[in-house]
């Protein structure tokens, strides 16, 4: 019979390449191991994978992924009925307390006690300190009330995202979780907005996220277009009509949007009326190329049915 391998006795560096040769899902089932071997894995954070944490709060479900995609694991959560569960269940310790752990294909189901939000609020510290996380959430996430507990403590431990999905009017009742998201925008690659009508809340922005994707934005004024900073803006159901396109356009051959890269408009009001763009009628900036004053970057155009795409190219 062989003896246990004394992991935790390699040099620091062997142990470093050990938690780098792991998938996510050993290493993530090797932490709940012992104490000693998750504040080990802990310590080599900065050398480990970088993943993404997707989370869906509404079905109870955390994502850990590769950045690829190819390496995943699956940790789901449930109430423990303290009914007997399958052979494979098994105690352990996990986020501070004694869980109750089923292995299934690609993850782990979760039985929790007493308060699964805790859980899912602990298991979400667990990951950061092992992983170089950013985290995506689903779209209906808004729906769960886990959103807001979730997302707080998130900017509070100043953890990234690669997608933030919002929901206008369920924030319209709590203007200090908007507060706090329009404070840490800099931490937020992609805000998808989403809007549901009759409602008057209206966010104001201090700052930008790189990426912004805003539905039903009939709401999101030209001034709102000419101050966003974003590098790729994303409006549906757009108020904006000729002039206001014809006053973008100009903007951004002047100079404006300095940090442009894409630029969609859908549900655009723009019509051949006789009301030109850039002194040419809507039809005819299709497939245009137009270049900025300076010279420093080209914009090509496309046109459909009331819709516009901007891509812009920089030669600087």
């Amino acid at each position: 019979m062989s003896s246990p391998f004394p992991l935790l006795h390699l040099p620091r560096l062997v142990l470093c390449e050990v938690f780098k040769s792991l998938s996510i899902g050993e290493k993530i089932l090797l932490s709940l191991c012992s104490r000693k071997i998750s504040i080990q894995i802990n310590m080599a954070r900065l050398y480990s994978q970088k993943v993404i944490v997707d989370l869906d709060c509404s079905k109870q479900k955390i994502e850990v992924r590769s950045e690829n995609s190819e390496d995943t694991f699956e940790i789901s959560f449930f109430q423990n009925s303290g009914k007997t569960l399958s052979s494979n269940t098994r105690q352990l310790p996990f986020a501070s307390c004694t869980v109750r752990v089923m292995s299934i294909r690609k993850g782990i189901r979760t039985f929790w006690k007493n308060n699964q939000k805790e859980g899912y609020l602990s298991v979400i510290r667990h990951l950061l300190k092992m992983f170089q996380c950013r985290i995506s959430t689903y779209s209906d996430c808004f729906y769960s009330d886990l959103f807001q507990p979730t997302i707080s403590m998130l900017f509070n431990l100043q953890a990234e995202f690669k997608m933030l999905c919002i929901c206008l009017n369920r924030l319209k009742n709590d203007n200090l979780l908007w507060n706090q998201i329009s404070s840490n925008l800099g931490l937020v690659e992609f805000l998808r907005i989403s809007y549901i009508y009759d409602t008057d809340f209206k966010p104001v922005f201090p700052s930008w996220p790189q990426k912004i994707s805003i539905t039903s934005s009939d709401w999101f004024t030209l001034k709102s277009l000419l101050a966003c900073t974003s590098t790729t803006i994303t409006l549906v159901q757009s108020p904006l009509e000729n002039k206001d396109l014809d006053e973008v356009l100009k903007n951004w051959k002047a100079g404006g949007f300095p940090n442009l890269k894409y630029l969609m408009i859908h549900s655009l009001r723009s019509t051949d009326d006789g009301e030109h763009i850039l002194g040419m009628y809507w039809r005819d900036l299709d497939g245009m190329t137009i270049q900025n004053d300076d010279g420093s970057k080209n914009a090509t155009i496309q046109l459909g049915p009331h819709c516009i795409e901007m891509s812009v190219t920089s030669f600087v």
